[in-house]
């Protein structure tokens, strides 16, 4: 397991972690296909050394959680379990926008309910936007009731996920915000900006869909590096993801013990500066 690390809250983590979502049934809801294979992977993942799991009750709904559960408490020492709330699933699988008062206090105990825990280490505040990008709408009232329940004992620390600059500046005049989770990844590098002024201030980028999420990256280029460098197209993107910026933690998902395994050798794959370069089309 790589040696890369990154605080996250008052925690240093390793830069390759894990992401819970695959762990789920189809589009993210019901259960997994495989419910011992879905355990093997937690556990497999904290085997190799990720301390670092990302999931959420809306996974599912319930599943990831219960599974983290299921496969790890009592939870090792060194493991930082991050959640996020915001969002809910309707009957049919639809997402839905869940970030009245209420729905928020009922979301980070149901977290701590299904997780068997008494605190959240990190509690994000999904935004809505326009699902998987930011508007500029304000996020203060929903960001003000967690800093409440943050106050409260019940989170150690916030994060926002979705969102603009102008909106986590909108947090951090709220509350001390150590991630963001957004969208990012090779193709897709709308918060470059917002990447540089995160890591002048030791706040944690967490993008999402590193690998390119329901529909993966592709590209000749990526495919060509992979090639000149004996390894996987995704491994050459997440190599590029932790060669980007130093604040850059990965969550890359799975629900395979040898994709698992792939995904964590990215950070083996060491990548010239000339072929950063040829990756980023310049």
């Amino acid at each position: 397991m790589s040696t890369l690390r990154f605080t996250l809250g008052h925690r240093s983590v390793n830069r390759l972690g894990y992401g819970a979502m695959q762990l789920a049934g189809p589009q993210v809801f019901g259960p997994p296909k495989d419910h011992a294979g879905a355990l093997a992977v937690l556990r497999a993942a904290i085997e190799a050394g990720v301390d670092h799991i990302d999931t959420s009750d809306f996974y599912g709904p319930y599943v990831t959680n219960r599974l983290i559960r299921e496969a790890l408490a009592p939870y090792p020492q060194d493991v930082v379990i991050v959640t996020k709330v915001g969002a809910r699933r309707g009957d049919d699988g639809a997402w839905l926008r869940a970030d009245s008062r209420q729905e928020l206090i009922d979301a980070v105990h149901s977290n701590l309910r299904h997780l068997g825990l008494d605190v959240l280490e990190v509690v994000n505040m999904r935004a809505w936007g326009t699902l998987h990008a930011p508007d500029q709408a304000s996020i203060e009232a929903p960001f003000t009731v967690l800093a409440e329940l943050q106050q409260q004992g019940l989170i150690r620390h916030l994060g926002v996920s979705n969102v603009s600059a102008t909106q986590v500046a909108q947090a951090r005049a709220i509350a001390p915000v150590v991630c963001v989770q957004n969208h990012y990844n090779l193709v897709h590098r709308d918060d470059d900006a917002l990447i540089d002024a995160l890591a002048a201030d030791g706040i944690a980028y967490v993008p999402f869909f590193p690998l390119g999420g329901f529909t993966p990256l592709q590209s000749s280029t990526l495919d060509e590096v992979a090639r000149q460098l004996g390894a996987t197209p995704m491994q050459v993107a997440l190599a590029w993801l932790l060669q980007r910026s130093a604040n850059i933690l990965l969550i890359p998902g799975t629900s395979s013990v040898g994709h698992l395994r792939e995904n964590l050798a990215a950070a083996e794959v060491g990548l010239s500066a000339q072929v950063v370069r040829v990756l980023e089309g310049e």
